[in-house]
């Protein structure tokens, strides 16, 4: 298996493992690999470290948030330079994130078009870095327009790499019908094990439905754990696993979903 959406210590918010033990856990498990997330600095180098000596490929990226710059082409660069695998849209100072009453900094939230027109060129710019580069773009936690926005421009831009961060999690919140018209742009449509334990309301058959409304091949499964409060992100992924197919879904697309897909999407050509 393949986790492409992990949580590790260091980190703005408490996490139940460090990088090395996170990775130790994959290996354990048996898992490829990994993309480990940092909500306020790039993982590239993380990854290096904690990867050395390993069976496991760890990979890392950088989230766009406002102590990398925000929407910063300069950091995305260098980010890619290093061997970043992944380029995430804002979380935690998104307007969207901001927008469902989630707990964010205290400072001016990003947004793209069409919540914020201003910002497109920037936008197209970074855009053109992560096709040039070919590498995953991620929705992170922009608002359903934006999303919407982003998914179209990428394809424009000729990004061949495009999830939709936890599709159905508070933030974007996006219905079925959405979810089809973006996997109809090339989008990936992210389901995670975190909205299984912890998104109020959510339950496995409402993440079924979101697989079903994404369509054959068009859906990844991340765990997004690394909570205190989570089991460690392969027992997570795994129950994610099981809670879908007892839902119906077959039980082989679930496991490319949570293997095949996120490793194509992740590695390099």
């Amino acid at each position: 298996m393949f986790d492409a959406h992990v949580h590790s210590a260091p980190c703005v918010f408490p996490r139940i493992a460090d990088d090395a033990q996170t990775v130790e856990w994959y290996e354990r498990a048996g898992f490829d690999g990994c993309l480990l997330k940092g909500h306020a600095e790039p993982t590239v180098g993380r990854a290096a470290a904690a990867g050395k000596g390993r069976s496991v490929r760890v990979y890392g990226g950088i989230v766009l948030n406002h102590a990398v710059g925000g929407l910063n082409l300069a950091a995305v660069e260098a980010a890619l330079a290093l061997g970043a695998r992944a380029i995430w849209m804002p979380t935690l100072d998104a307007h969207g994130h901001l927008d469902a009453g989630l707990p964010r900094p205290p400072a001016e939230p990003i947004a793209i078009p069409p919540v914020h027109p201003p910002s497109e060129a920037v936008a197209r710019r970074l855009l053109g870095a992560v096709a040039a580069a070919d590498v995953l773009l991620a929705t992170g936690h922009l608002s359903a327009p934006e999303v919407a926005w982003l998914v179209s421009a990428a394809r424009d831009a000729g990004v061949r790499r495009v999830v939709v961060t936890h599709a159905t999690f508070t933030v974007p919140g996006l219905r079925p019908a959405d979810l089809t018209e973006l996997c109809e742009l090339g989008a990936f449509v992210e389901i995670t094990a975190y909205q299984l334990l912890h998104q109020p309301g959510c339950d496995a058959a409402q993440l079924a439905a979101a697989v079903r409304a994404a369509g054959p091949g068009r859906f990844v499964l991340s765990s997004d754990a690394g909570q205190p409060d989570s089991p460690p992100a392969p027992e997570a992924l795994q129950l994610l696993v099981e809670s879908l197919a007892r839902e119906g879904l077959d039980p082989g697309a679930l496991e490319a979903a949570a293997s095949e897909t996120p490793r194509r999407l992740v590695e390099p050509a």
